[in-house]
């Protein structure tokens, strides 16, 4: 791993934690019933951000080789959208599945829960790259899914529904975040020629979706809309949701899938610590303990193992 490499992933670290966060805060504690409504609202945010960037050539859509420079040379075309469309569609399913993921569980769970993402990275990397990893790493992977498993075991009978939605939620990163490491290093776009295809796909996708299901009507008739904490926490998720998928594609393309998903796994400490002091919800419990410690132990001996080239 470069220096580049690891201060990406530390960035990605931060800010995933804020962003689960600030999205709890809003769907749970202010409660708001419309969690496509808020995907859509950071799409938004995301596209038209990039557009103004891009249209005063403050950044660039493709990468620096032959291939992105002809294939881009200010605005993506069409044919690479076609290109790029089962990203973006592995894309809507990830963001869609994994908002509502958050609303079901409480933060610590949640978290515990998602480090089993890693398992399901490891299968689709073989499946969609033919990736193969050294015995250090599978080992490294055992650990972390037998303490998530230890984790969950007390609850998992009385959060059956929301533990479900957690765990496809697992699937769907898996799939999104294999895909990047394939199509991202083959379409000559950079990750923000990946963010822009994204928007442009799946923005028309889910707000036709919140139009027809009735999801835009009830955001405007939410009784919060209008208080200034439920608002500034919306703005924050939305500008971090950006930040977040822009180090989502930097780290994966610039590491790999399975870092990514290692990394996620890490940043789990500060989500657990502050889920625990700001949401609660799950009492203390020594075998939550020790899986939670299993599952810090297995992403340290990843990190190492990947920083040693094992």
């Amino acid at each position: 791993m470069t220096q580049r490499g690891a201060i990406v992933a530390l960035s990605y670290m931060v800010i995933a934690v804020l962003l689960v966060m600030f999205n709890k805060a809003a769907l749970s504690s202010y409660k708001f019933p419309c969690a496509n409504v808020l995907t859509v609202m950071q799409m938004i945010l995301s596209t038209s951000v990039l557009f103004v960037l891009r249209k005063f050539d403050f950044i660039k859509f493709s990468d620096d080789s032959p291939n992105g420079k002809a294939a881009v040379k200010h605005f993506v075309p069409f044919r690479i959208l076609r290109q790029i469309s089962p990203l973006s569609i592995a894309y809507l399913f990830y963001m869609v599945v994994g908002m509502a993921s958050i609303r079901g569980v409480n933060v610590p769970m949640f978290t515990t829960l998602r480090r089993t993402t890693v398992f399901f990275t490891m299968i689709m990397e073989f499946v969609l790259v033919g990736q193969r990893h050294s015995n250090p790493i599978i080992v490294s992977v055992a650990i972390i899914v037998l303490g998530a498993l230890i984790a969950g075991s007390r609850d998992l009978s009385f959060k059956l529904e929301g533990y479900s939605v957690v765990l496809l939620s697992n699937l769907t990163t898996a799939i999104y975040l294999a895909t990047i490491a394939r199509l991202g290093k083959t379409t000559g776009l950079n990750s923000f020629g990946l963010m822009w295809c994204n928007g442009l796909i799946c923005g028309p996708i889910l707000i036709l979706w919140i139009l027809l299901s009735g999801e835009l009507k009830m955001a405007l008739n939410f009784e919060s809309i209008h208080v200034l904490g439920f608002q500034v926490v919306t703005a924050l998720s939305c500008m971090l949701a950006f930040c977040l998928n822009y180090t989502i594609f930097l780290n994966t393309t610039l590491n790999s899938a399975l870092t990514q998903t290692m990394c996620g796994n890490l940043k789990d400490l500060g989500t657990v610590l502050f889920g625990w002091i700001w949401f609660g919800g799950l009492p203390f419990d020594w075998l939550n303990v020790l899986g939670q410690l299993l599952g810090f132990v297995g992403s340290g001996l990843y990190a190492y193992c990947k920083l040693k080239g094992k």
